[in-house]
């Protein structure tokens, strides 16, 4: 290839690229702007306001047990793990005593480390 022929495919390359970058940068109706007038279309402020859970052994006086694997049952999922607190709702503290009950009930086989 001569250096005529390169330099030419360069700038035919740089040409694509600004066109794809005007493209990119500009939309052609306005409606398709999301609600701030800018980002992509069809999304809104991304703030989404989900009702305050609250900690079932706060409010019930529940105690977590290690021999009530029913009810530790809830706060785990179908393989086995425990769920965080942003889920279920707990408060710290139950939380702790939570896992350790879930740990103690695995340990002496009341519920499984892992589901199938």
């Amino acid at each position: 290839m001569s250096d005529e022929q390169v330099e030419k495919g360069l700038k035919v390359e740089e040409e694509l690229n600004e066109q794809r970058i005007d493209e990119e940068n500009t939309l052609e109706n306005p409606e398709e702007l999301d609600k701030t007038g800018r980002g992509r279309p069809g999304r809104g402020t991304g703030r989404v306001f989900f009702k305050k859970k609250v900690c079932r052994f706060c409010t019930q006086k529940l105690k977590a047990d290690y021999k009530t694997p029913e009810v530790l049952r809830r706060f785990t999922t179908e393989r086995g793990k425990i769920l965080p607190r942003r889920i279920t709702g707990t408060c710290a503290k139950h939380q702790r005593v939570l896992a350790l009950e879930i740990k103690r009930a695995r340990h002496l086989a009341l519920l499984p480390f892992v589901e199938k």
